[in-house]
């Protein structure tokens, strides 16, 4: 007998072999059913796969995040088996599931495949999951397997079975289909109920431009078709947000082939809504004891070697730039934190100056690929709120759980109230792709943990997501339609300041190494705007709004007069414009409420002569009449209860 160990803490005894399916058994029938797959001392198995020793195990369903995944890990390879069914010459790279729902990149090899072909694979789908076929695990030897994809004249996984070891490799099979895969799968293809197959798109092989250019098919799988239904719902929901749409229609941004691929240009209206919410944290900083610096938009390239960024991002960084000397070589800044080392480093410190802050809205460059590219959600070129504390390793906990002040602020105030933050570890097992020693790492981690603790933050850990010089605290935001993005960032690094070889003068008058923290509440200006569009419609808070009214006069006779009440709101600073197109009234009120504007301040002889405005609120509806000073004052505490959260 061995024990099991349940996530409740409590322990089953059962049989040596036995599986995480047979445990469910044994608890209750019902549960059975659910069972999608399971977490054996952190490990995601098969519900079918025997469990030789003492463990903990977690049964994991639909509701959890991890039976999703392997869920939509198996509805892959069921959208493979119905490709092969109307397409056998096609060769299968790479099915993996991704946050909601899987994709499969496939070579057609000269077969034309498009949109239009989904539907018969969805309802080959439907058929083939009716049919509950199992997922049968086998361990195939290296050997074996190379002469299986022979046959096949698969390439694809020929080229994946060159890195991996004999005695690792397994098969699937599902009915027709067999596929190279480490699992784990969900016990037969009778969990899948709905399907959806989303988009198709070019994707190149192992995401190298230099190799051939592959189709994926993106899919979503439910285990009931109200689920389906709610989840379409949410994605033409989510099409009416998309940012990109949205910004072309409040003239936001743009781009521009001539000016290159992911550069974004910021359009009036954008320019104006970015400064808001860059003068807006600047404020908070300045309360909170940062400087502003700023620095070049390059760097030589001693620099990023020296930080250690050259090696990591040197591959995606934009070609070098070279001078007429040829000693010199610059790259564009992939990273604004090196910059501020020597800033620190361009005067002596001593104790008594620390912490030290620096705060910039740093641009930044890396060279992503073309098909990567997305909006202002993935750019080439994107502006960092990026900070960097520069502190004894007495005040390294204070100073972090300080920036999270910052940083719930900044969700508060925009309205991000779903959020859980991830503190982002070392991967223990592959140590080889961070710098800096083992003590520094735990002495890191160690403080953000307390940290995070202490503030009484809803954390996960993820493990393998720290960055390259440092564990990080990640704050996960779900916008309004319950999708998810990693906004806010805090980092302890205890690396960087090693390399550049930062110093103190202590109290003991000798010299120490300060402690640095890595900080970008927004992430980047680029991302957060476009989750911001995207969470709230194009419908910003009134403070961030570039047009607060729009002034309607219902004919040119009061122009005039509707000029006279711009002046007076804009010396209370409130924000409109003019709409005297020469149209009947409906029609303007209707374009102000699809251009988004707050407020309608409707004029016609009654107001003029009133020496009022009759106000219009979007999603409100009417207001009645005003005095302009009394409208401003009603305007004012608006934004100031939306800015008054933890202020």
């Amino acid at each position: 007998m061995i024990d099991i160990t349940l996530p409740d803490g409590t322990i089953k005894q059962v049989q040596k072999s036995s599986t995480a399916m047979d445990l469910a058994l044994s608890i209750s029938e019902g549960l059975a059913r659910n069972v999608l797959a399971a977490e054996v001392d952190g490990s995601i198995v098969d519900a079918y796969l025997p469990i030789e020793t003492s463990a903990s195990v977690k049964l994991l369903t639909w509701n959890d995040e991890d039976g999703k995944s392997t869920m939509w890990h198996s509805s892959a390879h069921l959208m493979a088996e119905a490709i092969q069914f109307y397409y056998p010459n096609a060769k299968f790279a790479i099915g993996p599931p991704i946050e909601k729902g899987f994709y499969y990149d496939i070579d057609f090899m000269g077969e034309s495949f498009s949109e239009n072909d989904l539907q018969k694979i969805e309802s080959k789908m439907k058929a083939l999951a009716k049919a509950k076929n199992k997922y049968i695990r086998k361990e195939v030897s290296k050997q074996d397997a190379v002469a299986y994809f022979k046959t096949k004249e698969d390439p694809y996984k020929l080229e994946l079975l060159e890195g991996l070891e004999d005695g690792a490799i397994t098969f699937y099979t599902q009915g027709e289909f067999t596929d190279l895969c480490r699992g784990p799968h969900i016990p037969n293809t009778g969990f899948i109920k709905a399907v959806k197959l989303t988009a198709v798109a070019g994707a190149y092989w192992r995401g190298d431009e230099k190799n051939k250019q592959l189709t994926r098919i993106y899919g979503i799988t439910f285990p009931k078709n109200a689920e389906l239904n709610q989840y379409m719902e949410m994605l033409e929901e989510a099409k009416k947000r998309d940012h990109r749409k949205l910004g072309k229609e409040l003239g936001l941004f743009t781009f521009s082939q001539k000016v290159g691929q992911g550069l974004p240009l910021w359009l009036p209206n954008g320019t104006a809504l970015r400064e808001r919410l860059e003068n807006f944290l600047k404020h908070a900083q300045k309360r909170a004891g940062y400087e502003q610096v700023i620095t070049p938009h390059i760097g030589n390239k001693d620099l990023y070697v020296c930080s250690g960024h050259y090696e990591k991002y040197g591959e995606d960084s934009f070609q070098p730039i070279r001078t007429p000397d040829p000693n010199e070589e610059f790259y564009l800044k992939p990273m604004n934190c090196p910059h501020h080392c020597e800033i620190f480093k361009s005067s002596p410190k001593s104790y008594k100056d620390l912490p030290t802050r620096y705060a910039e809205f740093g641009t930044v460059y890396r060279y992503e690929q073309s098909g990567e590219l997305h909006g202002l959600t993935r750019v080439r070129g994107f502006t960092q709120d990026d900070a960097h504390i520069f502190c004894t390793q007495e005040q390294v906990k204070q100073e972090f759980k300080d920036v999270i002040d910052i940083v719930l602020y900044v969700l508060k105030t925009l309205d991000f109230t779903n959020f859980k933050a991830q503190i982002s570890l070392r991967d223990p097992k592959n140590k080889t792709k961070y710098i800096g020693s083992d003590e520094n790492w735990a002495r890191a981690e160690q403080a953000i943990i307390e940290a995070a603790s202490e503030k009484d933050l809803n954390t996960v850990v993820e493990y393998g997501e720290a960055a390259f010089y440092g564990p990080k605290l990640d704050f996960m935001v779900k916008d309004a339609l319950g999708r998810e993005w990693q906004l806010g960032t805090i980092q302890v690094d205890y690396n960087l300041p090693e390399r550049f070889e930062l110093e103190y003068v202590g109290s003991d008058n000798l010299k120490h190494r300060p402690v640095m923290i890595h900080r970008a509440p927004f992430g980047s200006m680029e991302r957060f705007v476009a989750v911001l569009i995207e969470h709230c419609g194009g419908d910003f808070p009134l403070w961030l709004t570039t047009h607060q009214f729009v002034l309607l006069p219902i004919s040119e006779k009061f122009n005039e007069y509707a000029q006279k009440v711009s002046d007076l709101l804009n010396n209370y600073d409130i924000r409109g414009l003019i709409d005297d197109r020469n149209e009947k009234i409906g029609k303007k009120i209707r374009d102000a409420e699809l251009a988004k504007r707050p407020f309608m301040l409707v004029i016609g002889e009654k107001e003029y002569e009133a020496n009022t405005v009759a106000v219009r609120q979007r999603g409100r509806g009417d207001l009645g009449s005003m005095g302009v000073d009394k409208f401003a004052e009603f305007v004012q505490e608006l934004v100031k209860k939306e800015l008054a959260i933890n202020d």
